[in-house]
C-alpha cells in the first residue's frame, strides 16, 4: 500500500520535509492504530466469531458521526438520522449468523476495543483531513500512514517471534501484497469523499461502512455460495434504504 501511494505521488519525496508536515504525527498514530485494531479484530474473530468482529467494526461509524456533529457543527436532518439508525440495524442483520454465539463476560472487552479502535481511526482521519492535509498530499499522507503501520507491524512480529518461532507463509505474503492496492485506494478515496463540500462526514462514514457490509455479504453469496438467512436479506434491504436516505437527504 505504501509503494502504491508513492507511485501515485507526483511531487518530490524528502523524508526530512515529511517529518515537518503538520499531519506527520497523525500518520504515526494511525499506523499504530491500524496494526493494533487489525490484531484486535483477528483475536475477536478467533475468540468469539467473525460476525461479532464485523458488527463491532462497522457500528463504530457512530463515533466519527458524533464527532462531526460536535466538532464541526454538521447538521443532521430527521431523515438522515433515520438513515444512520437503519444503517446500524443493517450492519447487525447483514452480518449476524443463524448459529448462536455464546460470549463470556471476560471476552466482551475484545469487541468493545474493536468498536472504539475503529471509531478512533475514522475520527482521526476526519480530523487530519479537516485541519492539516491538502488534496495534493493525499498520496504522500497515505504512504506515510502505511509505512508507519508496516514498521509497527514488524515490531509486533519481532516481539511475537521471541515467544513463537516465525513461519513465513508465501500465500500470506502474496495476499498481503494483493490487499495493498485496495487498501491505498480505500484511504485515498475516503479522504476525497470527506473533502467533498456536498457530503458530511456522517454521510461518508455511514455509506462507506454499510456499503462494505452489503457488498461483502453479496460477494459471499456469489463467490463462496454462503447460506444467507432472512435476517441477512433484511439487513441488505435496510442497507440500501439507509444509503439512499443518508446520501440524498
Amino acid at each position: 500500500a505504501c509503494s502504491v501511494a508513492i507511485l501515485f505521488y507526483s511531487g518530490d519525496i524528502n523524508p526530512y520535509q515529511i517529518g515537518q508536515k503538520p499531519w506527520f504525527l497523525g500518520t504515526l498514530l494511525l499506523g499504530f492504530l491500524f496494526i493494533l485494531v487489525f490484531n484486535l479484530i483477528a483475536k475477536t474473530s478467533q475468540s468469539i466469531g467473525v460476525s461479532v468482529a464485523s458488527v463491532a467494526t462497522k457500528m463504530s461509524l457512530v463515533i466519527p458521526v458524533v464527532f462531526g456533529v460536535l466538532m464541526y457543527n454538521e447538521e443532521l436532518g430527521m431523515l438522515k438520522i433515520l438513515g444512520i439508525i437503519l444503517a446500524l440495524a443493517a450492519v447487525y442483520f447483514a452480518s449476524i449468523k443463524e448459529k448462536k454465539i455464546t460470549i463470556k463476560k471476560s471476552a466482551l472487552i475484545l469487541p468493545i476495543l474493536v468498536f472504539l479502535g475503529s471509531g478512533i481511526i475514522d475520527t482521526s482521519i476526519k480530523y487530519v483531513q479537516e485541519v492539516h492535509i491538502k488534496e495534493s498530499e493525499f498520496p504522500l499522507f497515505s504512504a506515510t500512514v502505511f509505512a508507519a503501520a508496516a514498521i509497527a507491524g514488524l515490531i509486533f512480529i519481532g516481539f511475537k517471534a521471541v515467544k513463537t518461532p516465525l513461519k513465513i507463509n508465501l500465500k500470506n505474503v502474496l495476499g498481503g501484497i494483493a490487499l495493498g492496492v485496495p487498501n491505498y485506494f480505500s484511504i485515498y478515496y475516503l479522504l476525497r469523499a470527506l473533502q467533498n463540500p456536498s457530503l458530511t462526514s456522517a454521510s461518508v462514514f455511514t455509506i462507506n461502512n454499510v456499503a462494505i457490509v452489503m457488498l461483502s455479504t453479496l460477494l459471499g453469496i456469489l463467490l463462496f455460495k454462503e447460506q444467507v438467512s432472512t435476517k441477512n436479506w433484511g439487513g441488505i434491504a435496510l442497507a440500501i434504504i439507509s444509503i439512499i436516505l443518508v446520501a440524498i437527504f
